[in-house]
Formats: structure tokens, sequence, C-alpha cells
């Protein structure tokens, strides 16, 4: 592709009045012709529509424009989404339930956080350059929410072993089917709201993993949450990006209120959002250099992939992993790492009850509904409250401060900074066996 958009320059340098000379658009006609770059060529199209009118004013300036235009669409040629898409969101229990896990739910809106995931991709990454990783259980439920994307391109695992498996997995496929490819690892359940900014950071985000860089995007802190972890990021990376880059110089745990003041205040810590970019290649190498038995395992399934020994591979070889993230597995000591600072997204990892606050817009009074049942609100300040029967009326009176959430099995009350518990109560649950309530 790269020779053929070569060669279509060089036809527009040497017939610089001939803006759309038949030679140079019958090497582009020809460029588009696999399934992979018939979304490039939309693009192609609908560009040429709204740009065609200026480029027929004669300027060599908008041929040299087009040109470049081309060539990042040849450089994310090579370019992929992974979205990891098993987890069970056991901090918006009891809505989100094995069966119903919070990326399969429409919290926020008429679309699930799933399909907003994949939505949020459209104009960057064709559906053949998506990859979706989840558990079997899932994996029906968003085939059908998200049936653009090739059955081919979801990748089941057989148990939940940790997103440093998931990584290496995904990685270990798209390096099969590509060996130049890079990937932009996305959990399925997180908000953002400029997605402009988002396509942005992520094209700037693979530039810089194009220099063997295992990039992350760092959320501009707003308050000392103890919530996530957090980047600490060192000297800016040279290079001529067009988007700051940093080196990090530390990964920490999650912190308690004392610690996060201080690194709130510091200035030069980040939130860790959980968003991966790299080269496969490279991703691959520091996990065989730091998690060697995943590495190994994960070159008997390649082997096997496509074959007839594929689904024994796997779940033989996928049973005895050990769980691990692949921040504790492979980021905290990885050789070279960056960060990009992410202010402005409107980023939430939709991670506890608490954080629908910061994503849907609240009444006069600070409340926020979310539901199919009525609310009536009497003296009531700062709450959110969830139901899920239309046949239901939830009244308050007098309550501040609150979370309340009405499902048909289970009533949750709680304060609102004291939402972060649930997953206590979820463990609780599970060690007194009581499944139906999970």
């Amino acid at each position: 592709m790269e020779a053929r958009i070569s060669g279509f320059w060089e036809i527009l340098r040497e017939e610089p009045n001939t803006r759309f000379c038949s030679p140079a658009f019958d090497i582009l006609a020809n460029t588009f012709t696999d399934s992979n770059d018939c979304f490039w060529f939309d693009i192609f199209r609908t560009w040429i529509l709204d740009v065609g009118k200026i480029w027929l004013l004669g300027s060599e300036f908008d041929i040299y424009i087009f040109t470049l235009w081309i060539a990042y669409y040849i450089k994310m040629e090579h370019t992929y989404a992974v979205i990891m898409a098993g987890g069970g969101g056991t901090r918006l229990w009891p809505v989100s339930r094995k069966e119903s896990p919070k990326q399969l739910l429409p919290l926020l809106g008429k679309e699930t956080l799933f399909q907003s995931t994949v939505q949020r991709l459209e104009n960057l990454f064709p559906p053949e350059h998506i990859l979706v990783v989840t558990v079997e259980d899932q994996a029906r439920e968003m085939r059908e929410q998200a049936p653009s994307i090739p059955e081919e391109n979801y990748l089941i695992e057989p148990a939940p072993r940790g997103t440093a498996s998931v990584v290496g997995l995904a990685a270990a496929i798209l390096q099969k089917r590509d060996p130049k490819a890079a990937m932009a690892v996305l959990p399925s359940d997180h908000f953002i709201r400029n997605r402009d900014l988002f396509h942005y950071l992520l094209r700037a985000a693979f530039d810089v993993a194009g220099n063997g860089y295992l990039v992350t995007l760092g959320i501009t802190p707003t308050h000392p949450a103890t919530a996530y972890g957090y980047i600490q990021q060192g000297q800016r990376l040279s290079g001529g990006y067009n988007y700051p880059a940093y080196q990090v110089k530390s990964f920490k745990e999650k912190p308690n209120e004392e610690i996060a003041q201080k690194l709130l205040r510091s200035g030069d810590h980040s939130w860790n959002s959980g968003m991966f970019i790299w080269r496969a290649d490279v991703i691959l190498k520091e996990i065989n250099r730091q998690m060697s038995e995943l590495h190994a395992a994960l070159d008997d399934i390649v082997s096997a992939w496509g074959t007839t020994m594929q689904d024994k591979v796997l779940k033989e070889r996928w049973q005895a992993l050990k769980v691990k993230t692949v921040d504790y597995g492979i980021m905290e000591k990885a050789e070279q790492v960056a960060v990009l600072p992410a202010g402005g997204l409107g980023w939430s990892d939709v991670g506890s009850w608490e954080s629908l606050f910061e994503v849907l817009l609240p009444d006069m009074n600070g409340n926020v509904v979310t539901n199919k049942s009525g609310h009536l609100a009497h003296e009531t300040n700062n709450t959110l409250v969830y139901g899920s029967s239309s046949e239901r009326l939830i009244v308050t009176i007098g309550v501040d401060d609150m979370i309340i959430v009405d499902t048909e099995d289970i009533l949750l009350v709680c304060k609102s900074d004291q939402s972060q518990s649930v997953r206590d109560i979820v463990e609780h649950l599970k060690k007194h066996r009581q499944e139906k309530y999970l």
C-alpha cells in the first residue's frame, strides 16, 4: 500500500495542474481493494467530497496536505483496539451481577457501556481492527450488542486470569495476524465525554509506542481520589512528538486519603486510567522478560490457534496461569514506559455508585435519578436513586448524600462516601455462599 501511495504522489508532482488526473486516482482505487481497506476508502471518498472544491483551486499546498492525510491512514493501517470486557463490576452491585455485569447494562443512557466503548472507536478503527477479550458467558450478548465486530475477533477466556493474560493473548494473536500490529488496550466499561480528544490522544500515543515505548494515558486528577492508582511522571520525552509525553517515574498503589492529598499537591502525578498503547512485539518481549511462564503458554496457544487443537490447548494452558494484572505483572518493572497526560477527557471508570455523580446531570438539588422508577423527592439533596421497575415509586424525605439502589430482590442504601464498600458486601455474600444475590 505504501508503494502505491508513493506512486500517486509522484504522478501529482509530475502533473501538478491536473488535480484529478486519472492515473493518480487509478492507483488509489487499486489501493483499497481488500475488505480491510474498505473502511479507509469510505473515509477517503468522504474527504474528497468535502475538500475537493478547495483542491480544485490548484494549490500545491492542497496536494501536500492531502498526501499527509493519506500518510496518516497508512500509519494507522497496523493499529488495533483491544477491548477488555470480562470483568464483573462488583462495585456496582446489586445491579451489576454475574448474569448482567455493568458493561452490558445501559447505566448512563440508552446504550450499554460496552456499546458506548465500541461507538467511541468509530472513525478511528474499522470493525475488523477491533478485538474483544471476554468470557463465554458474556460473549453472546456482546455479539448481539456490537454485530459489526467479526466473530473471529472475539477472544474467549476459558476462565478469568487477570489483565496480564488478556493483554498477552490479544498481543500474540494480533502479531500472528499482522507482524507490524500496534494495539490500544481499553476497558469496556469506562465513560469518556470528549471523543475528539480521545481520538487525538490515541493517535499521539501510537506515535510514541512506535518507538518502542509502553504507553499509558494518565488522567489529570481533580481531587485526592483513593479509588485509583497513581502514575508519577518524570522527564519529558524528546523526539518531536505532537503531544507532550513523559517517562514514567513510578506507579503507586491506591493511596489513603492523606497520601492522595500529597500526590495531588505534588503536581506530577496522574490517575492510572487502565488504558495502554503499545506495539504487539514490544509487549510480548516484556512479557517474556517478566512473566516467562505466561509467554511460554502464549507460544503454545498461538501455535494451535486456527487448528482443531485450538480450544483444547487454550483451555489446558489457560487454566494453569496465575492471576495477575498487567499493572503489577508488567508495567511497574517495564524498561520503557511513557505517560501522556489526559486532562479534559471527561473520564470516569464508572467504578462505584458515587462515580455516577460525575457523569450524569444532577437536578437543581444535586440529585441524580437513573432508573425506570418514578422518584418523588422532598427536602432531598445530593442523592442518587436507581430503580429497576417502572411500576415502583421511590420517595425520599429529608435525605442527604445518600445512594439508594432498588432492584427486584435487593435494596441497597448507603452514604455516598461509603459506596466503595459495596465490594466488601459482595465478598461477604461469596464467603457465606449466598449465590442467589450475586
